[in-house]
């Protein structure tokens, strides 16, 4: 399967997971996920979506309908390489997935939601990012510009210093750097509000995971999806953590009760236990092994 440069894809078996990164982040935000179950057997895509991804829509012309058509364009390709998708989202990403589930009911036989976004209310969020809901206008949202917080969704600080220092550069501040364009959340707002009517078309069986004490998006999300999904609902609410769930200390408990999760809607006979799927990588990783830059 032909995958964008900095995507995430592991072949496995008949069985997929499809997994949606988070509002400027990127698959690495999911590549834990995606080597447990890889390691499991399954085949695992994490694709990097133009618009959604950081740095990647620097015009700020990208719109919330190119995010989504670049998902289907994804779960298509899954698809015709499995018999059956899950598909687990970050965040922001979540809110994709969803959409992705009301619409093509059929095709997505779970849900995986990492701290669910609806709107980011966390107590890291400055007050006056909620007075951006009075903008109507993209181009008056493309004035704004916000800033990212400390902790930024990681509780564990040595975890959190290191991605901080790979990130770091002579030329911007990591708050810029990690900072989200006004035109990026305007697009997000437009996007909840398209899925919020649909939330009650989702009858997958849904597992989420929400941090207690959020930075970012407030435990109110979590319950709220709880409310209004028609299908049967898992909550895991994590202790020790903070909004990045696939990356913090907690980890552990996500990465266990994901395959478990998955191990239960997936059909034995297609998982195929091959060493090739013990290990996901990025699509640049698989260009410098081919070249023989791994070390």
């Amino acid at each position: 399967m032909k995958t964008a440069w900095g995507s995430l894809y592991v072949p496995g078996g008949r069985s997929g997971v499809l997994l949606v990164h988070s509002l400027g982040g990127s698959p690495l935000e999911l590549k834990f996920v995606a080597t447990a179950l890889a390691q499991a057997g399954y085949t695992v895509y994490c694709p990097l979506l133009p618009g959604l991804a950081g740095g990647t829509d620097v015009s700020g012309l990208s719109s919330w309908r190119d995010w989504y058509a670049a998902l289907e364009e994804a779960h298509d390709q899954l698809s015709q390489e499995c018999d059956q998708v899950l598909v687990g989202g970050v965040s922001a990403g979540s809110m994709l997935a969803l959409r992705l589930a009301a619409l093509r009911p059929e095709k997505v036989q779970g849900l995986m939601l990492f701290s669910p976004t609806i709107w980011p209310n966390g107590w890291a969020i400055p007050w006056y990012f909620y007075a951006f809901r009075l903008i109507q206008t993209r181009w008056f949202a493309r004035l704004f510009q916000f800033r990212a917080r400390m902790p930024h969704g990681i509780k564990d600080e040595r975890l959190r210093n290191f991605i901080l220092d790979t990130f770091q550069n002579g030329n911007n501040s990591i708050e810029d750097m990690f900072g989200r364009g006004g035109s990026l959340v305007f697009e997000f707002r437009r996007l909840v509000r398209n899925v919020k009517p649909l939330l009650g078309r989702v009858r997958q069986h849904t597992l989420i995971f929400h941090p207690r004490h959020d930075d970012q998006s407030d435990l109110s999300n979590c319950m709220t999806l709880q409310r209004k999904l028609a299908g049967l609902v898992d909550v895991c609410v994590l202790d020790d953590c903070y909004h990045m769930v696939t990356l913090d200390r907690q980890r552990h408990v996500v990465l266990e009760r994901v395959k478990e999760y998955v191990a239960r809607l997936a059909k034995p006979e297609e998982i195929v236990r091959a060493p090739a799927a013990g290990t996901a990588h990025t699509h640049s990783d698989l260009q410098e092994q081919g070249r023989g830059g791994g070390n």
